[in-house]
């Protein structure tokens, strides 16, 4: 593989870390359940005295779920553990051997053991959720919410509300919202599927399509259908099953849609006989104006800027694909990504990060495909992925995690990706491919 010119070393972030299976013999031995061994004291004693449950950019808070009593605990205290885990702001402590706890923590054995805050939550009779934040190192209740669960339980619907609770949750400490409560559209068989943050309930929602891009709120999906005639932009809403056509015209191409952060715009890529470029119109219906101008050349899979004022689209009008920023009237058009490597390999995909810093893409390398981000501010390029091949990255609504397709499990899936640590998981499994993910917004009250 060429080395590529411009890219920044990976920036592994020190963490603090804690072994959840010494806090939880150390917790056993704090309440008097295992025998206490040369040196625990001690050792326990060294981890220092938290003025408090804080958080800190790079670092992990160290955070335990105590085991929820009653109908569906078990579910409750694994899916509030797991989103917790999977925001990679927490060391989740685990609590299989925690006994349940209805009053007032034992802070000090918290403190020796390192733990930071304390999740205690109990189910009203009412069914909703009662959740109290410890902070250990203060030695009380930092925040507190009863949180309404839909009935009944298990459902699809009463999943989501209780990864809504995981990531107030998150934003107690760290002030920002968590993503557990989203969901990624995939392509998978020819059809749209939508599957939950953490891979649960994935579910095809279109009878066919390709390339699903969710509108602003949530409530619905376009995507394209390449049938051979018409092959149009389609517009589905996921709450009343209702479907509609947006764009479709004999004999030509329109792929690789997307909407305008305030839902009103669509843009897309509309390819005939003469070449492919992008065009916008209005998403509730009136004429396309051309975005692009390639004589002959392919612009293609546009993503807007979180201030709807410029649009991120791959390219091959110098020769071959690389990613390109114009405006959103195509004008002040700028070379994105060449100048960073210097090569004349490929690039493509753009996704645009949701805070607006930075520029998400595939890039082809010796013949592999690898994720790349790119800092608008510096210009800086780094690689994500570095096992099997790569492509068709979607940022989470956090601007930290991105969704892509990877082989690295053999077979192209969809796989979750921490962009500051690397940390991968595995979003879909199956026999079938899953490709073209696009991750939603967060799905409040949803």
């Amino acid at each position: 593989m060429p080395r590529l010119r411009g890219l920044a070393p990976f920036r592994v972030l020190r963490r603090a870390t804690v072994s959840a299976t010494a806090v939880a013999s150390a917790l056993l031995i704090g309440l008097g359940l295992l025998p206490l061994g040369p040196g625990s004291v001690a050792s326990a004693q060294d981890r220092g005295v938290s003025l408090g449950i804080q958080y800190r950019e790079g670092a992990k808070t160290s955070i335990i779920v105590l085991p929820i009593a009653g109908a569906n605990g078990d579910t409750l205290t694994r899916m509030l553990s797991r989103d917790l885990d999977y925001s990679d702001r927490f060391t989740v402590v685990g609590s299989s051997s925690a006994p349940a706890t209805t009053g007032t923590p034992n802070y000090a054995l918290f403190t020796r053991l390192g733990v930071d805050g304390i999740v205690q939550a109990s189910v009203l009779p009412s069914g909703w959720l009662r959740v109290a934040l410890h902070d250990v190192g203060l030695k009380k209740v930092r925040n507190s919410k009863d949180f309404p669960l839909p009935s009944p339980a298990q459902t699809r619907d009463w999943r989501m509300a209780v990864h809504g609770v995981s990531d107030g949750i998150e934003e107690w400490v760290t002030g920002q919202r968590g993503i557990a409560q989203s969901r990624i559209a995939f392509e998978r068989g020819g059809r749209v599927w939508v599957v939950d943050s953490d891979g649960a309930n994935a579910t095809a929602v279109t009878p066919n399509g390709m390339s699903p891009q969710w509108l602003p709120s949530g409530r619905g999906l376009v995507y394209a259908v390449l049938d051979g005639s018409r092959n149009p932009i389609m517009f589905k809403d996921l709450v009343s099953g209702a479907q509609r056509t947006l764009v479709s015209e004999n004999g030509v191409e329109h792929t690789t849609p997307a909407v305008s952060p305030d839902g009103r715009t669509l843009v897309y890529a509309r390819g005939t006989a003469v070449g492919t470029d992008l065009y916008a119109q209005p998403i509730d219906g009136g004429s396309a104006r051309r975005v692009t101008v390639g004589r002959g050349r392919a612009s293609a899979q546009p993503s807007f800027s979180p201030d709807g004022q410029r649009v991120a689209f791959m390219s091959d009008r110098s020769g071959h694909p690389e990613v390109y920023i114009s405006d959103l009237d195509g004008t002040n058009a700028e070379l994105l990504t060449a100048a960073a490597f210097g090569d004349r390999d490929y690039r493509a995909a753009p996704d645009w990060s949701p805070d607006g810093r930075q520029v998400a893409f595939q890039s082809r390398n010796g013949g592999t495909f690898q994720i790349m981000i790119i800092n608008l501010r510096d210009q800086a390029v780094r690689s994500v992925t570095n096992d099997g091949r790569n492509d068709d990255p979607s940022w989470a609504p956090d601007s930290r995690h991105l969704v892509l397709t990877s082989t690295r499990s053999g077979i192209r899936q969809l796989w979750v990706v921490d962009a500051e640590t690397g940390r991968a998981r595995q979003l879909t499994f199956g026999a079938q491919e899953a490709r073209l993910s696009a991750w939603s917004p967060r799905l409040l009250g949803q």
